[in-house]
């Protein structure tokens, strides 16, 4: 179900330019060498080398990849989580939401509790939240846990209210990280038509993070190839998914 931006003019939501993201770590040492105050070594990988994009409002953006290769990192860069170590990225004014298992959420306070604190996370008002609230908790369907404590939830309800928050709440921008495989097959299913409809929405930006390459192919008008940090291949569907598939194959 994809659809077509029809303005003249194009309208950039999402500018990524340059953007270099590297992760520092110490390298494992012996407790005898900890106690002796060798110096350690810092381990540096660099999980975005140089990438530069943009995004059209209204399109919706595959990225496809091996695990590693820097998906959800480019998502939570773009959310605001990561900062830049070099480069830039610009959202153009546009709300942003970030759908991904593990991130957002308090899990000592209630599936409710945290519906306002994401909400508000998200630039809405506490009375904006309310009227969306029990919309939510309909769609989340995971019934008396929504007034438990969130570490108290599996990961297929806290994808159910993860998902049911950002496409109830809805933002200019969503970012996708696998959640669409995530819980049982009847909320996958309720999952991917809600996204659909969503995404019907000729000015709403999509980013989608997955392995399922046919979910990719339905729902995506571009598509980006990263390896290693960097992007391989931008194009549409049609052309990337077929080069990917046998580099994989090889």
């Amino acid at each position: 179900m994809k659809k077509k931006n029809t303005a003249k003019e194009k309208n950039i939501a999402v500018s990524v330019d340059n953007l270099h993201i590297t992760y520092r770590g110490l390298k494992k040492t012996s407790i005898r060498a900890s106690w002796k105050k060798i110096a350690q070594k810092v381990e540096v990988f660099e999980a975005l080398k140089g990438v530069s994009f943009e995004i059209e409002e209204g399109k919706i953006l595959g990225i496809i990849g091996q695990n590693g290769a820097g998906k959800s990192t480019m998502l939570r860069a773009i959310a605001g989580i990561f900062s830049p170590d070099k480069g830039t990225i610009n959202l153009h004014g546009n709300s942003i939401s970030l759908l991904s298992i593990g991130v957002g959420f308090n899990k000592k306070l209630t599936g409710k509790e945290n519906i306002y604190l994401s909400g508000m996370l998200l630039g809405f008002s506490e009375d904006e939240i309310a009227k969306k609230e029990k919309e939510i908790i309909d769609f989340a369907d995971i019934g008396d846990f929504i007034h438990k404590p969130v570490k108290t939830y599996s990961s297929g309800m806290y994808s159910k209210l993860a998902f049911a928050i950002t496409a109830i709440l809805e933002t200019d921008i969503m970012l996708i990280d696998e959640v669409l495989s995530v819980g049982d097959a009847k909320f996958q299913e309720k999952s991917y038509n809600k996204m659909k409809e969503l995404i019907s929405d000729e000015h709403r930006t999509v980013i989608i993070v997955s392995h399922s390459l046919g979910t990719i192919k339905e729902l995506c008008d571009e598509v980006i190839w990263l390896e290693k940090g960097e992007i391989v291949m931008k194009g549409s569907a049609s052309e990337v998914i077929p080069k990917y598939e046998e580099f994989m194959s090889a």
